[in-house]
């Protein structure tokens, strides 16, 4: 019998052993995010949720039952611009880091 591991585990193990795979997940939720792939996006975003501070606490802080927010990130979720800003502020506090954007012009002159 060949030995599987959830993918949710490890995404778990991996974030708790290696702190800028956190970062890296918020950083690739985010471009995805900002260049038109919302569904990738979300589903990045349940990970690192479940992965660094959980859905349960997570409704604590936002004020928010935790089945709505599971619903924001599921298939055919979709979170308002206000819930979006308060789980990414309650992720970037818990991971501690800041969020900046950068603008690059890759049109042809």
């Amino acid at each position: 019998m060949a030995l599987t591991r959830d993918f949710k585990e490890t995404i778990l193990a991996r974030v708790q052993r290696e702190p800028k795979f956190a970062h890296a997940l918020l950083q690739e939720a985010l471009d995805l995010l900002l260049n038109g792939e919302p569904d990738t996006a979300k589903l990045i975003f349940r990970d690192l949720i479940n992965a660094t501070v959980g859905f349960e606490k997570l409704a604590e802080m936002i004020d928010k039952p935790s089945k709505s927010i599971h619903r924001m990130f599921s298939a055919n979720g979709n979170p308002t611009i206000n819930s979006l800003s308060a789980i990414l502020e309650v992720i970037r506090q818990t991971l501690n880091v800041q969020i900046h954007t950068k603008t690059v012009n890759l049109s042809r002159t």
